[in-house]
């Protein structure tokens, strides 16, 4: 089967993404939603077709509409509760926030991770031509729009100087089902050398966004360095770095306001 490297194509029931839509963002766990729920304006719970793992919360951020949905943890989780979250609140910008593992070796913790292309970790299919990460059908790569992307990761400069000041990166995410621990780290570069972060979720959630046609863009914080070198600080508490997230996340959709 040969690769596919084109982007995947909007369907036609895809909802009409705009300015006008409130701003979505995914966080895979509550400790994560937390930060960004205390900064919710008017706040009020929405109803979601999920019996349980689920949960979304609609109110002002920073001026501007905003639903934060928590997906549970996982590729399947995050593509569930993102393409639910798409459908019914036709947002204008879709947000992956929280926390992630830091993979490139000069990655510190508490550096926030502006997402550019994002890939799946543990998919393999180059037996048959295709690209690590690919999945067969799929591009090699989810890729935000530059554009966005910018405006992001100005978003982050501007929130980083504001706090501690522990660094933006731009570039590689990747996603699996898999925790990056320190024996599958090395190969795991090997594999990937331009990536920066590892998770369980923002591959899934960009691949939901792209095909439901809605802008998608990653503003995730290091917590654990996976397989640090000696001497690295290798870990944050998650409320710390999801703290780091949601401030560039405030920033984001401030900047949305103006």
């Amino acid at each position: 089967m040969p690769a596919s490297t084109a982007s995947t194509a909007a369907t036609s029931s895809a909802p009409a993404a705009g300015l006008d839509g409130p701003l979505l963002v995914l966080v895979a766990m509550p400790e994560e939603a937390a930060p960004l729920h205390a900064r919710l304006e008017g706040a009020r719970d929405l109803t979601t077709p999920f019996a349980t793992g689920v949960t979304a919360r609609r109110g002002r951020l920073a001026g501007a509409d905003t639903v934060v949905v928590t997906t549970g943890i996982g590729i399947a989780a995050a593509s569930a509760a993102a393409t639910w979250g798409i459908l019914a609140t036709a947002p204008g910008l879709v947000v992956a926030a929280g926390s992630c593992g830091g993979l490139a070796a000069d990655v510190e913790v508490g550096t926030l991770i502006v997402g550019e292309t994002f890939t799946y970790s543990i998919a393999d299919a180059t037996a048959f031509g295709y690209a690590p990460g690919q999945v067969p059908g799929g591009p090699v790569r989810f890729a935000a729009v530059p554009a966005r992307v910018d405006i992001a990761e100005q978003a982050a400069l501007r929130a980083d100087g504001q706090g501690e000041g522990r660094g933006v990166r731009r570039g590689l995410m990747l996603s699996g089902d898999a925790f990056v621990t320190a024996e599958i780290a090395d190969p795991m570069r090997e594999r990937f050398p331009a990536a920066l972060s590892a998770d369980m979720e923002t591959t899934a959630s960009a691949r939901s966004a792209e095909v439901l046609g809605v802008p998608f863009v990653a503003l995730r914080a290091v917590s654990d360095l996976c397989g640090p070198a000696a001497g690295q600080q290798f870990h944050l508490e998650l409320d710390v770095v999801s703290e780091i997230s949601a401030r560039a996340v405030q920033q984001l959709a401030e900047d949305r306001t103006r």
